[in-house]
């Protein structure tokens, strides 16, 4: 017992000081523990050296990040999902393994007879790592755009699927159609249990504690360990259990309370799991490091090919369909997990586990560079891609029409970029002065957008505004009023400042309406050449104020019933 009390904290010491490190040069955390954990280890200086200790860290971290996973999967939005999302990630999932296997037998790997080296790393590489890719795209404000929805909804599904595979994955040496459906049997036994208990027992529980926040976070941990035990007498596994106990969860109405209480410890024992796993990495030789390059070089080059590609077939334009797929080319620390159990229940060799680990640490690496990268990468990639007879949303939908051309009229007004101050701005037009529409340009490189746009006889360019090319081909050298509605938060490649210097050099006589969002961009959007410059907080206090007035004067309600009233007439693109 001494000894695991002093070995979690020299885990938990130098993961905070190689976290802190790699803060500062801006890599990712689940880097620095591996790291932390290798140096530590018995591969290492050795300081930490007790297998016991290093397994029971290691299971403890695995259980606390699987419910955590499982109270993060939203399955109202998997099915709210939508075909594109849907194909997307079974194009990806399915084509991914089926590259692997094929990919690792042609490297002699085992598939059989008790080895399944091949499948295990198919399955591994065909995940992605959530915590990168949300933290990446977080920092960049790309989580509410159109690719940063379809990453989204391809993680939760691979997540899924994870879940399939750990639940096949005891069964593997003995696949018979009675093993497997045992097996099935179980996890539909498991899940029955975790639900009934979840939707009838567990509601009143957690309401007579909910003003308790200690008993908050103990009813949830009794939960995860309650049902990793009914898994264990299951003849499952505690792992597996603690994933059913975060989903069963995930829509009771008390998770987000549980989520917040449980984070920090959340975030502790995923520590520790990654600085356990780091300290089973030994001294790479000349044959693991080879083979996790040609691990990493398969995921990126398969991760390309399989989500780009059913992309691309269902006509989400060029930038839409390489976008996700950047976002997605690494190894996903579920693909340890999986390669964990196959490491205890001796499918796999400590190799092809050790390759899989140097390939994560190297993909993490350059996916985290890639990543913050993205919108340079594929800009210099479209030109190539369509010189190679690729065609983009510009050449194959209707609505791409020339300036001037439908409707009968030259277009006065050009929208530059389309979110959700220019939908609500076009659903206002709608109501006052239906005919203005035929006078608008909207230039975006949203293709649900695109094609909402063309569907409702609107006039719509594909392109990116920050292209002076794609403003020229917009007309904005003859237009008469020029909109710049989206935030400097949301643009790439440019911001407001320098669309309007652009605009104003294109067309010195044009009306240019720009928005800020700082206080301090309005001056400078005025001198760049903008006519006014719209600042979205002043409507929102005002509309604020109005609402503190009526909640005054106990005319809260009414206020709501005018707002739900005229909410009710509207008809945007985006919602």
């Amino acid at each position: 017992m001494h000894d695991l009390v002093s070995d979690i904290t020299l885990s938990i010491l130098f993961a905070w000081m190689l976290g802190m490190l790699a803060h500062v040069t801006r890599q990712p955390l689940i880097l620095a523990y591996l790291v932390g954990g290798f140096v530590i280890g018995p591969y290492g200086i050795g300081w930490v050296k007790s297998e016991q200790s290093i397994a029971t860290i290691s299971e403890l971290g695995l259980i606390f990040m699987l419910f955590m996973i499982g109270l993060e999967i939203d399955l109202k939005k998997i099915i709210r999902a939508g075909r594109v999302i849907l194909f997307a990630a079974g194009g990806q999932l399915i084509g991914g393994c089926v590259l692997g296997v094929l990919m690792f037998l042609a490297m002699g790997l085992g598939l059989g007879a008790g080895r399944f080296d091949a499948l295990y790393l198919a399955v591994a590489c065909a995940l992605s790592s959530t915590v990168i890719i949300v933290k990446v795209l977080y920092e960049k404000r790309e989580l509410d755009t159109l690719p940063g929805r379809i990453t989204l909804g391809v993680l939760v599904l691979q997540d899924i699927f994870a879940i399939l595979f750990l639940a096949v994955q005891p069964s593997l040496d003995n696949l018979q159609i009675g093993v497997v459906l045992l097996s099935v049997a179980r996890v539909a036994m498991l899940v029955a249990t975790a639900w009934v208990l979840s939707r009838y027992v567990l509601p009143k529980l957690f309401h007579q504690i909910a003003r308790r926040p200690e008993l908050v976070m103990l009813g949830a941990l009794a939960w995860c360990f309650l049902i990793g035990e009914i898994a264990e007498r299951l003849h499952l596994s505690r792992e597996m259990g603690s994933l059913v106990a975060g989903v069963s969860l995930s829509t009771f109405p008390y998770a987000l309370d549980v989520t917040a209480k449980v984070t920090t410890l959340r975030d502790f024992f995923i520590t520790l799991f990654f600085v356990a796993l780091g300290m089973t990495i030994p001294i790479p030789d000349r044959s693991v490091i080879g083979m996790a390059r040609i691990v990493a070089a398969f995921t990126v080059v398969s991760r390309v090919i399989t989500t780009f590609v059913p992309l691309y077939l269902m006509k989400q334009g060029l930038r839409a369909s390489l976008l996700p797929a950047i976002n997605l080319a690494q190894i996903s620390e579920f693909s340890l997990v999986v390669i964990q159990t196959g490491v205890l229940a001796k499918h796999i060799s400590m190799q092809t586990a050790n390759a899989v680990s140097f390939a994560f640490v190297l993909l993490a690496v350059i996916s985290t560079f890639l990543i913050g990268r993205s919108d340079q990468i594929v800009r210099a990639a479209i030109g190539p891609l369509k010189r190679l007879g690729l065609r983009d949303l510009d050449a194959t939908e209707p609505g791409a029409s020339e300036p001037g051309e439908g409707h009968g009229a030259a277009r006065r007004i050009v929208i530059l970029g389309f979110f959700r101050a220019a939908s609500a701005l076009l659903s206002e037009i709608e109501q006052r002065d239906k005919s203005m529409l035929n006078h608008i340009t909207v230039v975006d490189f949203n293709p649900n957008v695109f094609r909402n746009l063309a569907a409702r006889g609107l006039h719509v360019i594909y392109g990116d505004i920050s292209n002076v090319e794609t403003l020229v081909h917009a007309g904005i050298g003859s237009a008469e009023i020029v909109i710049l509605s989206v935030p400097d938060a949301l643009l790439k490649g440019a911001d407001n400042e320098k669309l309007v210097r652009h605009v104003r050099t294109l067309n010195p006589k044009a009306k240019i309406i720009s928005t800020a969002d700082m206080l301090a961009d309005v001056s400078d959007q005025y001198s760049a050449g903008a006519n006014y410059v719209t600042v979205p907080r002043f409507t929102d206090a005002q509309d604020l104020f109005q609402a503190i007035e009526a909640a005054d004067d106990g005319l809260l309600d009414a206020k709501r019933a005018e707002t739900d009233a005229r909410l009710a007439e509207r008809s945007e693109v985006l919602p």
